[in-house]
């Protein structure tokens, strides 16, 4: 008998004992089963900016925490080690990984043993094992910490009104236009629009984006396009970040300096209160600046913010210090 899984936009319809296109849930006796749940690949104390989150909490650290799979096909996967090992389309040359047999409860535990009160699933497509991270999440959030998600933002309806409780932040990959998801990532955009449209209609969710620009493939064009849509959903937070050769796409340059500072230009035409930049030498945009009076908020240098204890003294109330405008994102429960 097939089932339907409803974990992403796909919508598999899967056959007794076999697996749908993320090669991670599979049929077994008609019902869809998680073939990797608890199989922990990564579980680290990081930078929250390394997500990329600017926007909760700057200069904490949240506990990262990875199983493998992907329902993408991403021939530029910076992540290609756990995101696609088993992916039906691109088998990777992935490490001998030995997943830690961990239990949500045990997480959770791990993440308090840290100091820590954030939780971040991430690395490879948390929305193939939703149910682990559901699990984890839902203990975080009994204790009063924060859930971050890093994903692709292919969600199907159901899969994200059973998420959207649980997980207080996101960064969602807009990886291009239309022809872009097609040849690239054996995927489709509207999902991913479809999504980020929901989370931003959210008021109390964060949502960052994330663009890799690769030059010679997106275009300026593209950036404008992207940002119209981004400022029409009511996003306040995007990050534009340069490509370098990874994956089946070792062979291209790296995206160039000059490129990105042109993209961010355009970007930051579009209405969006927070442009940032990824893999960048270039400090200007990696800091946090008042939308209303630029004054700065946020020093950092990477990964690392610089001023820490000024953050409690720029940021009052979730406002701005200086003038008293609004400050987008979470800045509370500082340690």
């Amino acid at each position: 008998m097939k089932i339907t899984c409803d974990y992403c936009y796909r919508m598999c319809e899967i056959e007794e004992g076999k697996r749908g296109y993320c090669g991670i849930r599979e049929n077994r006796g008609g019902e869809a089963i998680t073939v990797n749940y608890g199989n922990v690949l990564a579980a680290a104390a990081d930078p929250i900016e390394k997500k990329p989150l600017y926007h909760v909490r700057p200069g904490q650290k949240t506990l990262s925490v990875a199983l493998f799979g992907c329902n993408y096909a991403c021939s530029f996967c910076q992540n290609h080690d756990l995101s696609q090992r088993s992916s039906p389309l691109f088998p990777a040359p992935w490490k001998d990984w030995r997943p830690e047999e961990t239990e949500p409860e045990e997480l959770v535990k791990r993440m308090n043993e840290c100091g820590l009160s954030m939780m971040s699933f991430t690395y490879s497509e948390p929305i193939v094992w939703q149910n682990y991270m559901l699990d984890a999440a839902k203990l975080v959030k009994e204790q009063g910490g924060i859930n971050s998600m890093v994903t692709n933002g292919s969600f199907s309806p159901a899969a994200l009104k059973r998420i959207l409780p649980y997980i207080d932040a996101y960064n969602i990959d807009l990886k291009g236009d239309e022809a872009f998801y097609k040849h690239y990532c054996k995927s489709a955009l509207q999902p991913v629009l479809d999504g980020i449209e929901t989370i931003a209609s959210h008021e109390d969710k964060i949502i960052e984006i994330t663009t890799l620009l690769i030059e010679g493939i997106h275009r300026i064009d593209d950036v404008y396009w992207l940002g119209e849509f981004l400022s029409r959903a009511g996003i306040q937070v995007w990050h534009l970040s340069r490509f370098f050769p990874h994956y089946r796409m070792e062979n291209r340059e790296p995206t160039s300096e000059r490129f990105l500072q042109e993209a961010l230009q355009a970007a930051s035409s579009c209405g969006i209160p927070y442009i940032y930049a990824g893999n960048s030498s270039n400090p200007y945009y990696s800091k946090t600046r008042c939308p209303n009076c630029s004054k700065e908020i946020v020093s950092r240098r990477g990964y690392y913010v610089q001023i820490e204890d000024e953050v409690k003294k720029r940021i009052q109330g979730g406002h701005c210090a200086n003038c008293g405008h609004p400050i987008y994102g979470i800045f509370d429960q500082h340690k």
